[in-house]
């Protein structure tokens, strides 16, 4: 009986001993690929949220002054145009 007692004792150490080490090599795996994502992330020169929102804004506003000129010069144009005479 005893023996059964200890053959338990040392299945549950075996046992808590894996998971821990299970519970390491996780954490380590998990730190390797972050670093990889991070490394490879890197290596794409990706844009962040606040320089996009910026350039974004940037090019509405081009947007808008090239709509507001291209009125100005429709107006002027309009203005400029030699009257026609018509023959009869």
């Amino acid at each position: 009986m005893a023996k059964d007692h200890a053959f338990f004792d040392d299945l549950s150490k075996l046992a808590s001993s894996a998971t821990g080490a299970m519970l390491d090599m996780k954490r380590e795996v998990e730190t390797l690929v972050t670093a990889q994502m991070e490394k490879m992330l890197s290596r794409m020169h990706l844009v962040t949220r606040e320089e996009h929102e910026l350039v974004k804004a940037m090019a509405q506003k081009a947007r808008e002054e090239n709509e507001s000129l291209s009125k100005r010069l429709e107006a002027l144009e309009k203005g400029s145009k030699p009257k026609s005479t018509k023959k009869a």
